[in-house]
């Protein structure tokens, strides 16, 4: 029986499945949730962190970079906490109790980290399907989290195209 789960979520299409398959299981084992949304520095539409730089030739340039990254990176931030405040109340209107938190860094490190801090007896989190070469630059999450975490993991599969035929 679990008590704390822990869900891991973001902005592709496989997450409402995510989010879904989550509450489902909190609401049979009356369990209580905790909503992770990653911001992940590689993610798409997450700006290249800009380092302040002693004064250079284009000192204005750069100011105004600084200042369009941090603008950026809280849209980013904004966007991944409406997410969240709007899956905790679809949470807590299914009758299930329900928190959130955002974090920036290594998606399947953080993960790991926050169950463990939180004491979470599952963590449900999606895959891509990634596999070859797009996983081994861009890595597998729930990969991860499946081989660190230090309690229960369930995988819930994004839904595969079949390859269409030339027949």
């Amino acid at each position: 029986m679990f008590h704390k789960i822990l869900v891991a979520l973001d902005h592709s299409d496989s997450s409402q499945a995510v989010f879904e398959r989550a509450v489902e299981l909190a609401k049979t084992n009356h369990a209580e949730l905790m909503l992770l949304h990653i911001i992940s520095p590689i993610d798409e539409g997450v700006p290249t962190p800009v380092y302040p730089m002693p004064d250079g030739l284009y000192p204005m340039h750069h100011e105004a970079l600084l200042q369009s990254s941090a603008q950026l990176f809280s849209q980013v931030e904004q966007a991944g906490l409406d997410m969240l405040r709007a899956r905790d109340a679809a949470a807590t209107a299914a009758g299930v109790r329900c928190e959130f938190t955002q974090h920036v860094g290594d998606p399947g490190t953080s993960i790991c980290e926050i169950s463990q801090t939180w004491n979470a007896d599952l963590i449900v989190v999606g895959r891509r399907g990634r596999s070859g070469l797009s996983e081994f630059f861009l890595g597998s999450v729930s990969n991860h989290v499946m081989h660190h975490a230090r309690c229960s993991v369930l995988i819930v599969q994004e839904a595969l195209v079949p390859a269409s035929s030339n027949a």
